[in-house]
Formats: C-alpha cells, sequence, structure tokens
C-alpha cells in the first residue's frame, strides 16, 4: 500500500505565503511512479474543490480563483508535489488535501495502480 502525507499548513496573515508538500511512500512494496497529483481543499460548510494538478510530466492547470497566486510543481525523484501560495486571502483558509494517482508493487509482488488521499493540513489565513 501506499501512504500520502501532507504537510506545511500553518496559521498566516493575509498577503502571506505557506509552501505545502504532499510525499507519497509505500508502506509495503515498493512505488513505480507517481502520475497525476491534485491538491484540494475544503472549507467548513463547503465542498471539496480542485485547486491546482499536475502531471507526471509537468503540465499544470489551476481553478481561476488562485491563478497567478498558487503554483504547484514536483519533485519526481522524491515522490512529492509542492503547492507554493503566495498573496494568502482569508478566502483560501481550508483544509488541504493532496490526490496522488501511484503505480506501485505490493507486498505480494503485484503491479497495481490506484489514486490515494492524504490526511490534510489546515491552513488558516487571518489577521
Amino acid at each position: 500500500q501506499v501512504q500520502v502525507v501532507e504537510s506545511g499548513g500553518d496559521l498566516v496573515q493575509p498577503g502571506g505565503s505557506l509552501r505545502l508538500s504532499c510525499a507519497a511512500s509505500a508502506v509495503s512494496g515498493d512505488i513505480f511512479r507517481v502520475y497525476g497529483v491534485g491538491w484540494y481543499r475544503q472549507a467548513p460548510g463547503e465542498e471539496r474543490e480542485l485547486v491546482a494538478e499536475v502531471t507526471y510530466d509537468g503540465d499544470t492547470t489551476y481553478v481561476d480563483s488562485v491563478k497567478g497566486r498558487f503554483t504547484i510543481s514536483r519533485d519526481n525523484a522524491k515522490n512529492t508535489v509542492y503547492l507554493q501560495m503566495d498573496s494568502l486571502k482569508p478566502e483560501d483558509t481550508a483544509v488541504y488535501y493532496c490526490n496522488a494517482d501511484v503505480a506501485f508493487i505490493s507486498g505480494g509482488g503485484f503491479h497495481l495502480r490506484s489514486d490515494f488521499w492524504g490526511q490534510g493540513t489546515q491552513v488558516t489565513v487571518s489577521s
């Protein structure tokens, strides 16, 4: 199985910056490749929304509300995806989740592919 862990959430003032990380690791077996990865966020009482996503080759897409402020990037050697968030606004406050499409070799030697969610990291933008 594969574990996805987000980190980097914090309390920040409006206009500030944060860098979130999303790291995939094998609990058993080994990771062959991390394909597309998406960063999502969910504010209280709201539905979860896709904020940004990146393909294995580095192609990126963003929701309109974060274009020009957020940058998604990846380090394939580390199986890690980053979300650089600048010019943060109070409306960016949410729990941020990472979803990764992963090809892996199970502990039993099977070649599998599935998507995995992390547990989320809290981002709060407030003065």
